[in-house]
């Protein structure tokens, strides 16, 4: 057999034994548990870095199957037709609130990072019907920057043929609409809601009060995406804390999905930074805290970093 047919024998066999291990999981997904924790956004504001990050607790496993890598199921956005038993099927298997697979270590949790989540308008209600005691975890990202990220990732992708001040000046007539026909039709996916989302997708004002009214707020750990990068080690333990667990070193520094690029023309994150002021200053009002990005006009009286 050749080279070239040797790729796709083995693509289709990989398919093949996805397919296989995904009805396993399937078929005894009422021993697995499902998340104890949930990573829900924002997106490119570092989930994936900070999901692998959490995942070197030898307290917490990996999706399953584990040599795939997974890093978010993305059950409550997009696969939610596929049902609980299937979205079950990615955790551990777990015999008296132990995973089969590390049946020595006590706590022994597992959790995965859907980014869109935090975006999309029935996720939080999904989850909270489904696992109303989960912990999540949300990593806020400076918007401009955030939005500039997320359109870099479209363009890397083949996804956005505009240039970053077009694809803003689109935005509005893009997403028309779509959030309310994700509500009324729950089967509905809309690629412009969670691709073409670039500065709504930073209005975390507009997001967190509805995640907020379902959850409690001890059941959050919000933390800005400047400060882990900066220090992710002291905010990976923060976390592990969070979960429950000891706290831990860590080994990796690796960045990823990083995509460098030019930077945005400094007359348009000006503009962006002015049109996005009231709305930063009123969620360091809301978390009661500052932000480490251009978040407002004015300081928020007795908060602190």
């Amino acid at each position: 057999m050749t080279q070239q047919a040797r790729g796709p024998v083995n693509r289709a066999a990989r398919e093949s034994a996805k397919r296989v291990l995904r009805r396993y999981g399937e078929v005894t997904s009422g021993l697995r548990r499902g998340p104890d924790f949930v990573i829900i956004g924002a997106k490119r504001g570092g989930t994936t870095s900070l999901y692998n990050y959490v995942l070197e607790h030898p307290s917490i496993h990996p999706l399953f199957p584990g040599r795939i890598h997974l890093k978010g199921v993305h059950y409550y956005d997009t696969h939610y037709a596929r049902g609980l038993h299937w979205y079950r099927s990615h955790f551990p298997l777990q015999v008296g609130g132990r995973h089969l697979a590390r049946p020595g270590v006590t706590p022994a949790i597992a959790g995965e990072a859907s980014p869109y989540y935090l975006f999309h308008p029935l996720a939080a209600e999904r989850l909270a019907r489904d696992f109303p005691d989960v912990r999540i975890i949300v990593v806020l990202r400076d918007p401009v920057e955030r939005a500039y990220s997320h359109f870099k990732e479209r363009t890397h992708h083949g996804g956005e043929t505009l240039s970053f001040e077009e694809a803003l000046d689109a935005e509005e007539s893009r997403l028309r609409g779509e959030a309310r026909r994700i509500a009324a039709d729950p089967g509905y996916l809309s690629v412009e809601h969670e691709n073409h989302s670039y500065l709504a997708q930073g209005r975390y004002l507009d997001m967190l009060p509805r995640w907020f009214g379902l959850f409690g707020r001890d059941q959050f750990h919000i933390a800005a995406s400047e400060d882990f990068y900066a220090e992710p080690e002291r905010h990976v333990n923060e976390i592990w804390r969070f979960l429950g667990l000891e706290p831990g070193k860590l080994r990796s520094r690796t960045r990823h999905n990083y995509l460098p690029a030019a930077d945005i023309r400094l007359e348009t994150r000006q503009h962006l930074q002015e049109a996005l002021a009231d709305h930063n200053r009123g969620l360091e009002k809301l978390l009661g805290r500052s932000l480490p990005w251009p978040a407002s006009r004015q300081p928020v009286q007795g908060a602190g970093r």
